[in-house]
């Protein structure tokens, strides 16, 4: 086919100014009544559960689940759906271990409930450490795809397009803090289920509405092997791995745990997983649909030409099915997804080093409002910089196999030490910093010597680490190292706080 991907065509640009004027103007409103800490990192707590619902699909449904998904199973086929599967069954256990207990006992980040009956300097530190790092790596994901996108509109330098990104992106954020990136995302959500049902629709109407007429085309083409496992995920050992790090790495990553400070109370943070499960649950059942349907009708010859990595995978599906003006919305709510997701993560990363480091190590809970808005602020350009130069050192990588290393050092470095500080009664602060530590840096240093990094980017010969996903021995080590250490150094006074701290979690007395 041919394609108008790489030169600018008029529904591209009218669609992609419009959808970044309208957000940049939710970010002018939302600039002026963003005055205080709370309501630069917490939207002042006044977000409803709907909104939060939407805004936390939102921040989930990223460039990896939009243009990455649909992309691995245009690609390797049946494996691609074990990230859509992967990503939704965190959902329930986000919603039954960790919502309520999060928004009673913490105010601003995931730390604040780790440290709370625990040494506050050391446990924020390595608590920082582990929340950095895995928005850095989440980060680079979204900063790829964009990058693609944005030179594939518009035929603009790849270096030059993230640049550009980053430069929106810090607009969003430097301005308008949590209040204009919830609705960034609310806007986003909204336009995204939009594009991908329309772009379904299209495609079942080419197979007579039936997935078998869909799913025997595939086969026709490429095999049986296209609907079989082993495409991508080659060993059982790999495919666990994965799996792991896809449903646990959820309940660490920093800039959906901090969604919840938004709300009023717990029962609106447990309602707003709700509505956010049932919006991300239609997403990821239908963006399977889309990846087949590239497969079949625009043909992994042509994604693959296009973008090695398989990102413009669904794009392309769009301008085939729905002409030039299609693909202008498609792309610019490609884009839209990005540019929210990245503001919500660095939100997360500025608030990691402002609050948990400068506020509560350095000092020590005594910064005055203004102080600690300068502090966020000057946090979120150093971050967007890296995001930006990040972006440019990982290009042409797919974008779910990214975000899915992230979740890994998720799953690993913020998982263990949260769940354990809520419900194990002996968790002490050693054991915490170690958990967060080891699994930090184990989960990065596999993740360096495996095949992905060590000879796709690094171009040795063979790889140190043989697994591309090391979530299952370093979640596996940062539980065992947070247990050990824990019982090597007993605590009293973290035990005698665990009952005031059980209080807190099951009936909210205290909560900000």
């Amino acid at each position: 086919m041919q394609s108008s991907l790489g030169s600018p065509t008029a529904p591209s640009i009218v669609f992609f100014f419009l959808i970044v004027g309208l957000t940049l103007v939710v970010t002018y409103w939302a600039a002026r009544r963003t005055k205080t800490s709370s309501e630069f990192y917490a939207a002042g707590r006044s977000v409803s559960a709907l909104q939060n619902g939407f805004a936390l699909a939102g921040d989930y449904m990223s460039a990896a689940s939009f243009l990455g998904i649909s992309g691995m199973v245009a690609l390797q086929g049946y494996d691609g759906m074990i990230y859509a599967t992967g990503w939704l069954v965190g959902w329930p256990a986000l919603m039954f271990l960790v919502a309520e207990p999060l928004r009673n006992l913490g105010k601003f980040t995931f730390a604040d409930v780790v440290a709370f009956r625990l040494r506050q300097r050391p446990v924020r530190i390595a608590a920082a450490v582990g929340g950095i790092l895995t928005v850095l790596f989440y980060t680079i994901a979204q900063m790829v795809g964009s990058g693609q996108l944005i030179n594939l509109m518009f035929g603009i330098p790849y270096e030059w397009a993230e640049i550009i990104v980053g430069s929106v992106m810090l607009a969003y954020v430097l301005f308008g803090g949590m209040l204009a990136t919830t609705w960034v995302q609310i806007i986003k959500a909204v336009l995204l289920l939009i594009g991908v049902t329309v772009l379904t629709i299209l495609v079942m109407a080419k197979f007579g509405w039936s997935p078998a007429n869909l799913y025997s085309a595939v086969t026709a083409k490429y095999g049986q092997g296209a609907l079989q496992p082993g495409g991508f995920v080659s060993s059982p050992l790999e495919a666990v791995s994965l799996g792991l790090a896809l449903m646990f790495g959820l309940l660490g990553l920093p800039h959906i745990l901090m969604r919840f400070y938004t709300v009023p109370d717990a029962k609106a943070a447990r309602k707003s997983v709700l509505y956010a499960t049932g919006l991300i649950g239609y997403f990821y059942i239908i963006i399977p649909i889309v990846g087949f349907g590239a497969a079949v009708l625009v043909g992994r010859d042509v994604v693959n030409q296009i973008s090695p990595g398989g990102n413009m995978a669904a794009p392309l599906l769009g301008e085939l099915l729905g002409g030039q003006a299609f693909l202008g919305f498609i792309s610019a709510v490609a884009f839209a997804t990005i540019l929210a997701v990245v503001a919500g993560l660095t939100l997360a990363g500025a608030s990691a080093f402002s609050h948990d480091i400068y506020v509560s190590v350095i000092k020590r809970g005594r910064a005055s409002e203004e102080d600690q808005l300068k502090v966020a602020r000057a946090a979120t350009i150093v971050f967007g910089v890296f995001a930006i130069a990040l972006g440019i050192i990982f290009k042409g990588q797919n974008v779910a196999f990214m975000v899915g290393l992230a979740f890994a050092i998720a799953a690993s470095a913020n998982f263990p030490a949260l769940l354990m500080s809520i419900v194990w009664k002996k968790f002490t602060t050693h054991g915490a910093v170690w958990s967060i530590l080891v699994g930090a840096f184990s989960s990065l240093a596999m993740i360096v010597l495996s095949p992905t990094v060590w000879v796709g980017i690094f171009k040795f010969k063979a790889a140190i680490f043989p697994m591309k996903n090391p979530a299952i021995f370093s979640m596996s080590l940062a539980f065992a190292v947070g247990i050990l250490v824990s019982l090597a150094t007993p605590e009293k006074e973290a035990q005698e706080k665990f009952e005031e701290e059980k209080v807190r979690t099951y009936l909210g007395v205290g909560a900000e």
